[in-house]
């Protein structure tokens, strides 16, 4: 079970040092810079499921401390860098899809979104303006439904964090059912201060892998 070629948009569980786009801010280091026991990219979850399914990593594109919605931490407006909405819409300004075939998209995120009290909003899988990006079930909604549009051919997968609101897991569930993702509930994950250790690292993989 390959997944091909693969894009990652994910926050600073899906980071390491020099994996991630130059300017993203990063979680893992082979020097550590926290508590984490992970030091290499080889214990990452990403890279462990790209390894052991044959599958190509084009991009990690993933940002540590971001958030899906333009709200981040101490109520920064994140509309124009680190936003997974905005980076996604930056990719398709820049042909990046058109100049890579993609064959597999995993969205793990919401993770910051729950923790930075960001406005909740409501689900809307209408239009949805701008200002409602800044909350995080509408603009969850709007990016699920942006890569739905742009990227219909491509298998795509959300994965669930744990210990997330439940407002805000049961908006993503939502989501993933509406467009057509494919999802991964975690449980159960070993962390260190709220992130994936080595162990967490190896129980994510293959939580993706039992459900894929």
């Amino acid at each position: 079970m390959s997944f091909g070629n693969t894009i990652i948009f994910g926050d600073s569980y899906s980071t390491f040092e020099g994996y991630i786009p130059e300017g993203y801010a990063c979680h893992y280091f082979s020097v550590p810079k926290n508590e984490v026991d992970v030091t290499k990219v080889e214990e990452t979850w990403w890279h462990k499921l790209m390894s052991e399914t044959g599958s190509n990593l084009i991009l990690n594109n993933s940002w540590s401390g971001s958030t899906i919605c333009y709200t981040a931490y101490g109520g920064r407006d994140c509309s124009g860098d680190s936003s997974f909405i905005y980076r996604f819409e930056k990719l398709l300004s820049e042909g990046f899809f058109e100049k890579n075939k993609i064959d597999a998209l995993f969205v793990f995120g919401a993770t910051n979104d729950s923790w930075c009290g960001a406005p909740l909003g409501e689900e809307n899988y209408g239009e949805v303006s701008h200002e409602e990006r800044f909350s995080v079930r509408p603009a969850i909604c709007h990016f699920f439904k942006r890569i739905a549009e742009e990227l219909p051919e491509v298998r795509k997968i959300c994965i669930v964090n744990t210990n997330l609101l439940e407002d805000i897991s049961s908006c993503l569930k939502n989501a993933a059912d509406k467009y057509g993702f494919e999802k991964v509930i975690l449980s159960d994950v070993d962390k260190t201060a709220g992130h994936p250790t080595v162990k967490g690292m190896e129980q994510i993989k293959e939580q993706v892998k039992a459900v894929l």
